[in-house]
Protein backbone atom coordinates (compact mmCIF):
# COMPACT_ATOMS: atom_id res chain seq x y z
CA UNK A 1 0.00 0.00 0.00
CA UNK A 2 1.14 3.35 -1.06
CA UNK A 3 1.93 6.20 1.37
CA UNK A 4 -1.13 8.28 -0.72
CA UNK A 5 -4.14 5.57 0.11
CA UNK A 6 -3.27 5.01 3.77
CA UNK A 7 -5.53 7.47 4.51
CA UNK A 8 -8.42 6.49 2.44
CA UNK A 9 -7.91 2.83 3.65
CA UNK A 10 -8.61 4.28 7.50
CA UNK A 11 -11.61 6.40 6.39
CA UNK A 12 -12.45 3.07 4.43
CA UNK A 13 -12.02 0.83 7.79
CA UNK A 14 -13.78 3.80 10.10
CA UNK A 15 -16.62 4.13 7.83
CA UNK A 16 -17.40 0.27 7.97
CA UNK A 17 -17.10 0.21 11.56
CA UNK A 18 -20.12 3.14 11.93
CA UNK A 19 -21.94 0.85 9.95
CA UNK A 20 -21.97 -1.37 12.83
CA UNK A 21 -22.83 1.35 15.12
CA UNK A 22 -25.82 2.55 13.24
CA UNK A 23 -26.72 -0.81 13.25
CA UNK A 24 -26.75 -0.34 16.99
CA UNK A 25 -28.63 2.86 16.48
CA UNK A 26 -31.32 1.34 14.91
CA UNK A 27 -31.95 -1.26 17.34
CA UNK A 28 -32.28 1.20 19.62
CA UNK A 29 -35.66 1.81 17.86
CA UNK A 30 -36.87 -1.70 18.13
CA UNK A 31 -35.75 -2.49 22.12
CA UNK A 32 -38.90 0.04 23.46
CA UNK A 33 -41.45 -2.36 21.55
CA UNK A 34 -42.72 -4.62 24.17
CA UNK A 35 -42.47 -1.81 26.82
CA UNK A 36 -44.40 0.31 25.04
CA UNK A 37 -46.96 -2.42 24.01
CA UNK A 38 -47.22 -3.10 28.15
CA UNK A 39 -48.03 0.48 28.90
CA UNK A 40 -50.87 0.27 26.54
CA UNK A 41 -52.10 -3.26 27.71
CA UNK A 42 -51.48 -1.84 31.47
CA UNK A 43 -54.03 1.22 30.76
CA UNK A 44 -56.71 -0.71 29.20
CA UNK A 45 -56.27 -3.10 31.94
CA UNK A 46 -57.25 -0.22 34.24
CA UNK A 47 -60.02 0.70 32.13
CA UNK A 48 -60.94 -2.54 32.46
CA UNK A 49 -60.65 -2.54 36.10
CA UNK A 50 -62.90 0.64 36.16
CA UNK A 51 -65.09 -1.17 33.84
CA UNK A 52 -65.48 -4.19 36.49
CA UNK A 53 -66.99 -1.92 38.70
CA UNK A 54 -70.04 -0.15 36.44
CA UNK A 55 -73.25 -1.38 35.50
CA UNK A 56 -72.56 -3.48 32.58
CA UNK A 57 -68.87 -4.99 33.23
CA UNK A 58 -69.63 -7.96 30.47
CA UNK A 59 -70.29 -5.56 28.05
CA UNK A 60 -67.63 -2.89 28.99
CA UNK A 61 -64.46 -5.20 29.04
CA UNK A 62 -65.96 -7.00 25.75
CA UNK A 63 -65.55 -3.63 24.55
CA UNK A 64 -62.09 -3.24 25.52
CA UNK A 65 -60.90 -6.53 24.15
CA UNK A 66 -59.32 -5.33 20.86
CA UNK A 67 -57.13 -3.08 23.05
CA UNK A 68 -56.45 -6.14 25.50
CA UNK A 69 -54.97 -7.93 22.80
CA UNK A 70 -54.38 -11.26 24.21
CA UNK A 71 -55.11 -10.71 28.23
CA UNK A 72 -58.40 -10.14 27.21
CA UNK A 73 -59.22 -14.41 27.10
CA UNK A 74 -57.65 -15.08 30.55
CA UNK A 75 -59.94 -11.86 31.80
CA UNK A 76 -63.76 -12.99 29.77
CA UNK A 77 -63.01 -16.41 30.11
CA UNK A 78 -61.42 -16.57 33.82
CA UNK A 79 -62.73 -17.83 37.65
CA UNK A 80 -62.95 -15.88 40.18
CA UNK A 81 -64.50 -11.91 40.58
CA UNK A 82 -63.39 -9.37 37.71
CA UNK A 83 -61.14 -7.96 39.67
CA UNK A 84 -59.07 -10.74 40.78
CA UNK A 85 -58.82 -11.86 37.15
CA UNK A 86 -57.54 -8.28 36.15
CA UNK A 87 -55.47 -8.57 38.64
CA UNK A 88 -54.16 -12.03 37.95
CA UNK A 89 -53.94 -11.15 34.49
CA UNK A 90 -51.90 -7.64 35.15
CA UNK A 91 -48.97 -9.81 36.80
CA UNK A 92 -48.99 -12.43 34.23
CA UNK A 93 -48.73 -9.44 31.15
CA UNK A 94 -46.62 -7.98 32.51
CA UNK A 95 -44.27 -11.38 32.85
CA UNK A 96 -44.57 -11.88 29.15
CA UNK A 97 -43.34 -7.99 27.98
CA UNK A 98 -40.44 -8.61 30.66
CA UNK A 99 -39.69 -11.51 28.75
CA UNK A 100 -40.03 -10.46 25.47
CA UNK A 101 -38.24 -7.46 26.35
CA UNK A 102 -35.49 -9.32 27.23
CA UNK A 103 -35.45 -11.93 24.39
CA UNK A 104 -35.64 -8.73 21.96
CA UNK A 105 -32.68 -7.05 23.98
CA UNK A 106 -30.48 -10.51 23.66
CA UNK A 107 -30.97 -10.74 19.31
CA UNK A 108 -30.51 -6.75 19.29
CA UNK A 109 -26.77 -7.49 21.66
CA UNK A 110 -26.28 -10.32 19.09
CA UNK A 111 -27.16 -8.00 15.87
CA UNK A 112 -24.63 -5.63 16.99
CA UNK A 113 -22.30 -8.35 17.17
CA UNK A 114 -22.58 -9.79 14.18
CA UNK A 115 -22.68 -6.43 12.33
CA UNK A 116 -19.17 -5.51 13.79
CA UNK A 117 -17.66 -8.65 13.07
CA UNK A 118 -18.71 -8.66 9.63
CA UNK A 119 -17.55 -5.07 9.44
CA UNK A 120 -14.49 -6.17 10.45
CA UNK A 121 -13.92 -9.21 8.41
CA UNK A 122 -14.98 -6.91 5.36
CA UNK A 123 -12.17 -4.38 5.81
CA UNK A 124 -9.62 -7.59 6.42
CA UNK A 125 -10.25 -8.66 3.51
CA UNK A 126 -10.74 -5.33 1.43
CA UNK A 127 -7.11 -4.44 3.44
CA UNK A 128 -5.61 -7.50 2.57
CA UNK A 129 -6.09 -8.01 -1.03
CA UNK A 130 -4.92 -4.35 -1.69
CA UNK A 131 -2.22 -4.83 0.47
CA UNK A 132 -0.88 -7.96 -1.84
CA UNK A 133 -0.94 -5.23 -4.41
CA UNK A 134 1.63 -4.23 -6.65
CA UNK A 135 3.13 -0.89 -5.76
CA UNK A 136 2.12 1.89 -8.41
CA UNK A 137 5.63 2.95 -9.46
CA UNK A 138 4.85 6.49 -10.67
CA UNK A 139 5.67 9.35 -8.71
Amino acid sequence: MGQGTSGGWIAFAVMAFIVAGLAGVFATYALPIPMERGFAVDAALDEALIAARGPDPDRAIAALAPRLGESAAPITQGAGSWEDRIQRERAAMRARFIAEEQATALRLRWLVVVVSLMGAIFVGAVVSIVSRRPADPSP
